[in-house]
């Protein structure tokens, strides 16, 4: 069985309670770039994706998450854990076969299926007890 390619990490989310005022803070204290906000109800947060410095194509983003609700994935980790990291967010070339790899081979998933991701990208969920303790996502950019 052949394992998914991890080609970058794409993101580091990380659980915020108030993305207006998280947002003004990382664009005051790090020289880093606003690449763009959306809303996502199918997951329930609002989001800020945030470029990282680096090589043309070889960049990584920091994901500003906050819950529109306290019943969504992120509104119930900020209650139990309060602000900091959410997840890890690994580049892949087609996150359904990664997806279909990795259950192939006993992981468990969030995610049988792709789904929408910001920018328009396709992600899944593989589920923590299945990579360390580390939610995991991973994220097969858009084509533009």
């Amino acid at each position: 069985m052949t394992s998914p390619v991890l080609t970058r990490i794409d993101h580091v989310g990380i659980a915020v309670r108030d993305l207006d005022a998280s947002l003004a803070r990382y664009l005051r204290d790090f020289d880093i770039q606003l690449l763009g906000r959306e809303t996502n109800d199918e997951q329930g947060v609002q989001e800020a994706m945030l470029r990282v410095a680096g090589e043309p194509g070889a960049f990584s983003c920091i994901q500003l998450l906050e819950p529109l609700r306290a019943d969504t994935p992120v509104g119930r980790f900020l209650d139990r854990h309060g602000e900091g990291m959410h997840h890890v967010a690994y580049g892949v070339d087609d996150v359904a076969e990664a997806l279909r790899q990795l259950a192939a081979g006993g992981a468990q998933l969030i995610d049988e299926a792709p789904r929408h991701g910001f920018g328009g990208s396709a992600i899944g969920f593989v589920h923590p007890s299945s990579v360390g303790g580390v939610l995991t996502e991973l994220v097969q950019a858009a084509v533009l």
